[in-house]
């Protein structure tokens, strides 16, 4: 089974004393956090601020030391959708007519119709910055509270995480 490696990160900002979450829209029609696939060479946490940067526009993030959560899932991705590399990442379409793939984008080619068993290392991060900028692969953002992030994240594995994120930052803040 071919193996995936991403990393995201819980986004949060403090405005008056209150915390609100990213979540973002994704055109697949669920919502989650921002995330990726991990790049040849490439750190966690530096896949973890290009993916921001490249999902919402944000650039000032500051990771919170003491959190990383990885979750490990399987999917399966149908034949005729294929991974566009960088300009497009994360998006899907359907081919028409002859495609050439670039060497450094083979291995998504190559898993098309095919389960994927994918793990992510989630990390905490805070930022000042409210204005998005969205990329292609999403139809919308929210800044959220707890307890609507909650409600509105799609996944289970997403809704524990921000649970674990929740409690972490009640006993980070009392430190």
């Amino acid at each position: 089974m071919p193996i995936e490696r991403s990393a995201g990160a819980v986004v949060f900002r403090k405005e008056k004393g209150n915390i609100s979450y990213l979540l973002l829209h994704y055109q697949a029609g669920h919502w989650d956090f921002p995330k990726g696939n991990i790049e040849r060479g490439e750190k966690m946490e530096e896949t973890v601020k290009r993916e921001i940067k490249e999902e919402t526009g944000i650039e000032d993030i500051e990771f919170i030391p003491g959190f990383k959560e990885t979750i490990k899932y399987s999917y399966f991705r149908p034949k005729g959708e294929i991974k566009v590399p960088s300009e497009a990442r994360g998006s899907y379409f359907r081919p028409k007519g002859e495609i050439k793939v670039p060497s450094e984008a083979r291995g998504s080619y190559e898993r098309e119709g095919k389960t994927i068993f994918k793990t992510v290392v989630f990390f905490l991060v805070e930022t000042k910055t409210r204005e998005i900028k969205l990329s292609r692969e999403h139809k919308d953002f929210e800044w959220t509270p707890f307890k609507e992030a909650l409600i509105k994240l799609t996944h289970k594995n997403a809704k524990e995480t921000l649970k674990k994120v929740n409690n972490f930052l009640r006993k980070y803040s009392e430190k």
